[in-house]
């Protein structure tokens, strides 16, 4: 059975993750203060309404606590976006996220109360950074400042070549987590010692980020 997801705001990150959720088989209200952009995604998520985000008595027709999560995707107005945030703390909903600015504005969301904080434009800022310095790394996603979770393509010498006889862990302190092999898009989430690296197959592995790197030229 689905859930029931309420986005307030439907820019591009809001109906980017709106439509996510729906296609996945979940109810997704949709709020947003344009009519244009409300008519324009109804017909793709559960519902859409026409409404002030920072209206107690709208929040309130809503049923907040009827909702599993509520995602707050107006950051590019802060103020929209705190308040936002104000009511929905007050009115006990189950989770909040919301999307911040700057680090700033993420302090101050994490302060009333909201559950999680992200910051899409700061994450695929770095993600661009790290596949310039490394072309080959197709995916990162950071755990911490320190470590790492990569997806990266296997490199020529790999090819052939099993873990044993690589041995990422002893020889760059990077730990092997899952293989995807690209010719028939089969994942292995518990690869062994044994397993062969095929050609163009993705090596998702985590470490620190200047071994992950070494990945490129192994």
């Amino acid at each position: 059975m689905g859930r029931q997801y309420l986005v307030l705001g439907a820019g591009r990150f809001g109906s980017s993750v709106a439509k996510t959720l729906y296609n996945l088989g979940h109810d997704v209200m949709v709020v947003d203060s344009d009519e244009d952009i409300v008519q324009k995604i109804n017909s793709d998520v559960t519902n859409a309404v026409q409404a002030d985000a920072t209206s107690e008595k709208a929040l309130a027709a809503l049923d907040i606590k009827s909702y599993d999560a509520v995602v707050i995707a107006v950051a590019d107005d802060m103020q929209t976006s705190i308040m936002a945030a104000i009511l929905l703390v007050e009115m006990n909903a189950h989770y909040i996220v919301a999307k911040a600015q700057t680090e700033l504005h993420g302090k101050v969301l994490n302060k009333i109360g909201v559950n999680r904080v992200v910051y899409p434009e700061m994450d695929m800022g770095k993600k661009v950074a790290h596949s310039i310095l490394a072309p080959s790394i197709i995916d990162l996603f950071e755990l911490s400042d320190e470590y790492s979770v990569v997806e990266v393509k296997a490199s020529k010498e790999m090819t052939g070549k099993t873990l044993k006889e690589l041995d990422l862990r002893a020889r760059h302190g990077v730990s092997v987590i899952a293989l995807r092999c690209e010719a028939n898009r089969k994942v292995n989430i518990a690869p062994v010692g044994d397993d062969i690296i095929g050609v163009d197959d993705i090596i998702v592995a985590i470490g620190d980020y200047k071994s992950l790197k070494k990945l490129e030229w192994i």
